[in-house]
C-alpha cells in the first residue's frame, strides 16, 4: 500500500483531533463535576439518570402534597377543638339548667346565651382553608355547607371527602363531610331513644336507658302506658309497630328498672294514671337541632309538678345528644390525628427515598475526580506526544538528504 504524505497529514491530525476532543470532556467533567453534560458522553447513564430524576421529582411533588394535607388537617383539628370546647359548654349549661332552683327568667338567660352559641357553632361549621375552600362540604369545597333554616341548619354539601395524593399508589383524604361530623349522629343512647308525652300530667321522669342484650333488639317502637288505681300504679308495655300488648299489670317501683326484648331503663318520680313513655329507634339528629331542643326546652315555662317533669325529661334527651355529639366529634379528630401521624411516617419514608434517589444520581452523573484526573494527565501526555510525533514525520522528506 504506497502511502502518501497528504495521507500521512490527514490521519495524524484526524488522531489529534480525537485526542483534543476526549481532553477536552475530560476537563469539562471536571470543571463541572459531572460526567454526563450531554446524553453523548453516555447514553445508557443517561437515560437511566433521567429515570431517577423523574422519580425523585415525583417523589418532591408528593413531599409538597403531603405538607399541603398537614396544614389542611391541623386546621380541621383546630376547628374540631373549638367544637369540641363548644359542645362542652353546652353540656355544662345543661348541668346549670338542672338547678331546681332556678326560675323560668334565669332559664330564659341560659336560652339566650345558647342562641349565641348556635350562631357560634354555625361559624365553625362554615369554617373556610388558607385556599378558601370550605371544610366540611365534601366535593362541594366552593359551597357553604350550613345556611340557617329557623331553629336548625339545612347541609347543602355532600357526602364526599376530599382526597389528596400523598404516595405512590395512596391517597389520604383532607377533610371530612359535613353530614359526617355534625349531621349523622345517633340521638337518644345511639340505640333507642326514650321519652314522655307532652300531655303528661305526672311527675314521672324517663332515663335514656341501655341495651341489655344486643341479639335480642327488635327496631320497633313501643309505648309503655301507666295506670294508677285505688293508688296503686302499674303499666303496660306496648309493642306499636306491631300492635302487641307484650306485658300488661306490671307493678311500678319509682327507679326500677324496666326491661324488654334487649332494652332496660327506668322511670322515677309519680306517674299520673294515663301518662305514657315512648321508646323508638335512634334516628340521626345534627348537633344544629340538639342546640336548638335544648334552647326550645330551656324556653318552655315548667309550670307545676308536670312542668318540671317535661323540662327534665327534655334536659335529659338533650343530654344524652350532646354526648353522642362529642363522641362523634371526638371520633372524628382521631380520624384526623391518624392521618396525620400517616403522613408524617410517609414524610420520613419521602425523606429516606429522596437520599436514595441522590445518591444514585450523583453515582450515574458526578465526576469520579480521581480518575477523572488521572485520565486527564493521561490524555494530555498522549496529546503532547502525538503532537511531536507529527511534527518530525511531517519533516521527513527525501530532499532532505539530498
Amino acid at each position: 500500500m504506497r502511502i502518501s504524505s497528504i495521507m500521512m497529514y490527514n490521519m495524524a491530525v484526524a488522531r489529534i483531533n480525537d485526542q483534543q476532543s476526549a481532553l477536552a470532556r475530560t476537563q469539562q467533567a471536571l470543571s463541572t463535576g459531572r460526567r454526563i453534560n450531554v446524553p453523548s458522553d453516555d447514553p445508557i447513564g443517561a437515560a437511566s439518570a433521567l429515570t431517577v430524576s423523574g422519580a425523585d421529582a415525583q417523589n418532591d411533588q408528593f413531599t409538597s402534597n403531603r405538607s399541603g394535607a398537614k396544614s389542611t388537617l391541623s386546621e380541621e383539628d383546630g376547628i374540631l377543638q373549638g367544637v369540641t370546647e363548644l359542645i362542652q359548654n353546652v353540656q355544662a349549661a345543661v348541668i346549670t339548667a338542672r338547678n331546681g332552683t332556678l326560675s323560668d327568667k334565669d332559664r330564659g338567660f341560659i336560652a339566650e346565651d345558647l342562641r349565641g352559641q348556635l350562631d357560634q357553632l354555625l361559624g365553625l361549621a362554615n369554617s373556610k382553608d388558607g385556599t378558601g375552600n370550605y371544610f366540611f362540604s365534601g366535593y362541594q369545597s366552593q359551597t357553604a355547607p350550613f345556611s340557617a333554616t329557623g331553629s336548625s341548619a339545612q347541609y347543602s354539601g355532600d357526602s364526599g371527602s376530599r382526597r389528596l395524593q400523598v404516595a405512590a399508589g395512596q391517597q389520604l383524604a383532607v377533610g371530612d363531610s359535613g353530614q359526617d361530623v355534625f349531621q349523622n349522629i345517633r340521638s337518644g343512647n345511639g340505640t333507642f331513644t326514650t321519652s314522655a308525652v307532652a300531655t303528661n300530667t305526672g311527675s314521672g321522669l324517663v332515663s335514656a336507658g341501655s341495651v341489655v342484650s344486643p341479639a335480642s333488639l327488635t327496631r320497633h317502637d313501643y309505648q309503655i302506658n301507666f295506670s294508677v288505681v285505688a293508688g296503686v300504679t302499674t303499666y303496660s308495655v306496648l309493642d306499636s309497630t306491631t300492635s302487641t300488648t307484650l306485658s300488661s299489670g306490671n307493678p311500678y317501683t319509682s327507679g326500677n328498672a324496666i326491661s324488654f326484648d334487649g332494652l332496660q331503663f327506668n322511670v322515677s318520680g309519680s306517674p299520673a294514671s294515663g301518662d305514657q313513655f315512648k321508646l323508638a329507634p335512634s334516628p340521626n339528629q345534627s348537633l344544629f337541632q340538639t342546640v336548638s331542643d335544648l334552647i326550645k326546652v330551656l324556653g318552655t315555662p315548667a309550670t307545676g309538678v308536670a312542668g318540671t317533669a317535661s323540662l327534665h325529661n327534655g334536659l335529659t334527651a338533650v343530654h344524652s345528644a350532646l354526648d353522642n355529639a362529642l363522641d362523634n366529634i371526638l371520633t372524628v379528630r382521631a380520624s384526623v390525628g391518624s392521618r396525620l401521624n400517616q403522613l408524617d411516617a410517609l414524610d420520613a419514608v419521602g425523606s429516606d427515598l429522596h437520599l436514595q434517589y441522590q445518591q444514585t444520581l450523583s453515582s450515574l452523573q458526578d465526576t469520579d475526580y480521581n480518575a477523572a484526573l488521572s485520565t486527564f494527565s493521561q490524555q494530555q501526555l498522549s496529546l503532547e506526544a502525538a503532537q511531536k510525533s507529527f511534527a518530525k514525520v511531517m519533516g521527513l522528506s527525501l530532499f532532505t538528504y539530498l
